[in-house]
């Protein structure tokens, strides 16, 4: 079985859905022009991921195969539905920004993904922090992505906040430049990809930079 700590490494950085798993990218760079709106389509899919797998971990043992894709696919609509309503009744102007992009969690390939490839297959211990570890791992990426655009777009940081924690929240909106005209293109789609584009190669120069050091400390081999 696998351990938690691998569990955990693997949702945060060895097998992140976003920078390596290269999954839900349709959200991750429609939405992300602000931080908020990226924490808050992140907490909504961390929430699907959480419940599905915990639940298809629950009842793995009374699914026959021949069904299960559509039964987890009606657990993770179910699921997506219940955080549809509640962020409309609760946070409705956050809703609205997100519009299209809350429902169409049900077709992220990484939640059925995770459905399949783990929570069916291990208890319900491993699943829930599978499903808690791989959807934290994207709600960050969804916030630094919104965050580098937002800063570079806008000139702000922490717009609209009070979309998610009340009216009180927008004393947290910093204005990095208040001068600054902004940068249209960061915060169109073509700025999604570059942004993206940063945030891998940032990963993969920090992975490449212990193999790296061992590469200069390994001795030469003597000659005969």
């Amino acid at each position: 079985m696998t351990s938690r700590l691998e569990i955990s490494r693997n949702g945060l950085w060895s097998n992140n859905v976003a920078l390596v798993q290269l999954l839900g990218l349709c959200p991750l760079l429609a939405v992300t022009s602000t931080v908020v709106n990226g924490v808050g389509l992140g907490i909504a899919t961390l929430i699907t991921l959480l419940l599905s797998n915990t639940i298809v971990s629950l009842i793995r043992g009374f699914v026959r195969n021949e069904v299960r894709l559509p039964v987890f696919v009606l657990i993770i609509a179910s699921v997506v539905t219940i955080i549809e309503l509640t962020m409309q009744a609760m946070f409705y102007d956050l809703y609205l920004v997100l519009g299209i992009f809350i429902p169409l969690i049900v077709t992220n390939c990484a939640i059925i993904g995770r459905a399949e490839g783990f929570a069916s297959r291990n208890p319900v211990g491993p699943a829930a922090l599978d499903g808690l570890m791989m959807g934290f791992g994207f709600l960050v990426v969804l916030a630094l992505l919104g965050g580098m655009r937002e800063i570079i777009g806008f000139g702000t940081l922490f717009a609209n906040a009070e979309l998610m924690f009340g009216e009180g929240a927008q004393s947290l909106k910093l204005e990095i430049n208040p001068d600054y005209s902004g940068f249209l293109l960061a915060v169109l789609p073509p700025g999604a990809f570059f942004g993206l584009a940063i945030l891998i190669a940032a990963k993969n120069w920090l992975d490449l930079r212990p193999q790296e050091k061992t590469e200069i400390v390994a001795p030469a081999p003597e000659s005969a």
